[in-house]
């Protein structure tokens, strides 16, 4: 899926879809099983080797927690199949190997943590705490999908922080910065639990809300209006008084219904996201040639 409102490249990215979690308990759980039935019956090294892989799976799926489970289950289970250890007669091999059941889980869990945290850190916007336009985007395809399929709503907003230029002007770009996360903060704290916002550009945003129509959208549109306008911002140590800040914003929705496109065609879910991103631009422009400052509706 691509946005994009002529000023910004678009970006194309792909949606990765884990296991849930009741397909990767089951399937641990089979493997952790399996190596048992294998360990017991041949009780060959190699073999016993097999238990990393649930045990890596695990810690990769539940993170610290799967990886310690996992592996205190994999120890039990390799003292089990083979009984002399149940008699504390232990060999080098066989500390060793109980070990490395424990170090395996762990190590996996802190790397995929750390590749977690990174993937959360690339997929925020550093200004504003929001998303940036990859992430966002992620998250918006299945949403379009989901919507179409079992038409339900999906409003956007597009939002346009008003003046910026003139303030950038006036009081520096370190103002202008502070009032495009003032904008970014006051935006995340008044969208509904479900919904999600990313800045694509300087002082561009644009939010999703899965389940609300066009007029539930506006209405949290207005809210959001009216927060920035009452807004008293300090703007490089500097206190505001309120209606320094405003922004104009458009919405649209896409109630589920695909519409067929020409010569009868029916648009792809990147074609209805992309469609829908542009209305809802279309009416920002509309709320901006109005005198700024207020909601326009695609």
């Amino acid at each position: 899926m691509k946005l994009t409102d002529g000023h910004h490249s678009p970006l194309r990215v792909t949606v990765r879809r884990p296991f849930s979690g009741r397909w990767a308990l089951l399937l641990i759980g089979l493997g952790l099983l399996g190596v048992f039935l294998i360990d017991r019956a041949t009780g060959v090294v190699p073999f016993q080797h097999l238990y990393y892989l649930p045990i890596i799976f695990a810690a990769r799926q539940f993170g610290r927690r799967g990886g310690w489970v996992s592996s205190l289950v994999a120890v039990a289970l390799y003292h089990l199949a083979n009984p002399v250890l149940l008699r504390f007669a232990h060999g080098e091999r066989d500390v060793v190997q109980t070990a490395l059941f424990v170090v395996v889980g762990v190590v996996t869990a802190r790397l995929q943590e750390d590749a977690r945290r990174l993937e959360a850190l690339a997929g925020t916007d550093d200004l504003t705490g929001l998303h940036n336009l990859r992430a966002f985007e992620q998250r918006l395809r299945p949403l379009v999908h989901n919507s179409r399929r079992a038409g339900t709503p999906l409003s956007l907003l597009v939002l346009d922080l008003d003046g910026l230029k003139t303030l950038n002007d006036l009081h520096g770009h370190l103002a202008g910065a502070e009032a495009v996360r003032t904008v970014g903060h006051i935006i995340q704290s008044h969208l509904p639990a479900s919904a999600f916002a990313c800045r694509y550009g300087g002082d561009e945003f644009v939010a999703a809300l899965p389940g609300h129509p066009a007029y539930s959208a506006g209405g949290t549109a207005s809210v959001i209006l009216e927060s920035v306008r009452n807004t008293a911002p300090v703007l490089d140590g500097t206190e505001f008084p309120p209606g320094t800040l405003s922004v104009s914003i458009g919405v649209a929705c896409l109630d589920g219904r695909t519409g067929g496109g020409p010569g009868g065609t029916e648009p792809d879910d990147d074609g209805a996201g992309e469609a829908l991103f542009r209305a809802a631009d279309a009416a920002l422009y509309e709320a901006k040639r109005g005198g700024r400052g207020r909601v326009c509706f695609a």
